[in-house]
């Protein structure tokens, strides 16, 4: 109450939520976009565009397992190592859960609502370049992972301490990315599922919160292994769903295809667009929802990518920068075409999954909100867990303190949950924005400074692919200037 009594004199004109709007869109419109952009750019080339030529490559190392891809040297223990390590596929699963979510559903709705048509074209643009954004990240997490007693774990936090040695910069991301996945993001999948929810079947969103903080509290004390297992499950099953049906509304709508096509490319260049001033709209909204939704430069997905067992850090590269490519070219887009063809967009109070639910009931008819509502909470649910796990993995960097881990679940996935299904649409997305934009500077800081070890670990990869080795290898002598700060690769 005193906070807000100084704020209203301070600033009488804005309200709490303007605010965040305003730092929002003066870090996003000036700061960051260049930041994503150029970073993406400078990774695509100086990798010799290995998101397009290694396509592959991703594919087939999604069916390494745990003790397929390391040898394990004492007999009788494979069973032992099985149970202890995640494998390749089981990793894509649970970073796949977390960029699958209500950024493919709700995001995608908000970018075109606000931002026009266009903001899907430049929602592909970063998904395309900041693929090789996300092979470097997670390259460096494999790198510089450490072991742990139920898996390995990894992550930004742990490659600025081990390759950059500044403690303080790793201690910032390590609180920035638990504030952002661990708390504020798990508070926009608990909102989505409660507005999907109400409009499906009219549930009240305090009881639909209280359900999904009981069922999150049950599965984020299982730890990382039950969270693996759960999104190895889900994620398929929904996107497979998901994606039949948007390819059976497309087909329904064969002939409007290049209609959409055309619509997104003018809409993104379309000298309205330029004249009217809004051009700048279009793209921070198709950036910042295509950022949310495939968090290739974030450092998200690299905590979950360093607990995969691997025989070289590039394998998890390849496979998280094809993550990229599922949720943003294959998901997301569906969501685009079901909204565009519909033209529901227009539409000034629709905005959200409301929108993606309208557009879809136009579709298919009245069962459209009732699938929506199940889609999305198999996928924001998954989503929880996922977002739960890449706290705890930095919690535990900063403080071995058990009385921490146990509060920060609580938070997780029971206060914010319910924060979350109770707060505003405006306010859970304005806040999620603001940490997401210094979570992601200060990760690309990170990723430029150290991306020439995930460069040479590259030609290091693609030179042993070359000699014929079906399943290159990676040991620490090959860096001898990290030698004593790779623990895991002896």
């Amino acid at each position: 109450m005193a906070f807000r009594s100084i704020y209203a004199i301070l600033v009488p004109s804005m309200d709490l939520n303007e605010l965040i709007t305003a730092v929002n869109d003066a870090v996003w419109g000036y700061v960051l976009i260049f930041a994503l952009v150029g970073c993406g750019l400078w990774f695509t080339i100086r990798t010799r565009f290995v998101q397009f030529r290694m396509v592959g490559e991703m594919f087939r190392l999604l069916t390494d397992s745990a003790f397929d891809t390391v040898e394990e040297q004492v007999q009788g223990q494979r069973e032992k190592y099985k149970k202890k390590h995640i494998a390749s596929f089981q990793a894509f699963a649970v970073s796949v859960a977390t960029r699958v979510g209500t950024g493919n559903l709700a995001g995608v709705a908000s970018a075109i609502a606000i931002g026009g048509p266009g903001a899907v074209f430049w929602m592909w643009v970063i998904a395309l370049i900041g693929s090789a954004t996300a092979f470097v990240e997670s390259t460096l997490a494999q790198l510089f992972k450490q072991k742990h007693k139920d898996s390995f774990i990894g992550g930004p936090a742990y490659y600025i301490q081990r390759g950059l040695h500044q403690r303080w910069m790793a201690v910032t991301f390590a609180v920035l990315i638990t504030c952002q996945f661990g708390l504020s993001n798990n508070s926009i999948q608990a909102n989505t599922i409660c507005g999907a929810m109400q409009e499906a079947f009219g549930w009240s969103p305090l009881w639909v919160g209280m359900a999904l903080a009981a069922l999150g509290l049950i599965i984020v004390f299982g730890g990382i292994q039950r969270i693996a297992f759960v999104c190895a499950i889900l994620v398929p099953l929904m996107a497979f769903g998901y994606m039949v049906l948007a390819i059976v509304v497309i087909i329904m709508n064969i002939g409007l295809v290049p209609y959409v096509f055309k619509l997104i490319m003018l809409d993104a260049f379309g000298v309205e667009k330029v004249v009217g001033g809004t051009i700048g709209a279009t793209i921070m909204y198709g950036v910042k929802r295509g950022l949310f939704s495939n968090e290739a430069g974030e450092g998200s997905a690299p905590n979950v990518a360093a607990t995969a067992a691997v025989s070289h850090p590039v394998k998890q590269g390849l496979i998280q920068a094809l993550g990229v490519f599922t949720d943003t070219l294959l998901v997301c887009s569906c969501t685009a075409f079901i909204i565009l063809i519909s033209g529901l967009y227009r539409v000034p109070e629709l905005n959200g999954i409301a929108l993606t639910q309208s557009a879809l009931q136009s579709e298919v008819g009245s069962a459209g909100p009732i699938f929506i509502a199940i889609a999305i909470f198999m996928f924001a649910f998954s989503s929880i867990i996922g977002n739960y796990y890449y706290g705890e993995a930095n919690i535990r960097f900063i403080t071995p303190n058990t009385k921490v881990m146990t509060a920060y679940r609580i938070c997780s996935a029971g206060v914010m949950v319910m924060f979350g299904a109770l707060a505003s649409f405006e306010l859970v997305w304005n806040i999620v924005d603001f940490f997401m934009a210094f979570l992601t500077a200060c990760n690309l800081i990170a990723i430029v400074l150290l991306g020439r070890y995930a460069f040479r670990l590259l030609d290091d990869y693609r030179q042993q692919k070359r000699q014929g080795i079906k399943e290159p290898t990676f040991h620490r002598s090959q860096l001898p200037e990290l030698e004593n700060e790779l623990e895991c690769w002896e």
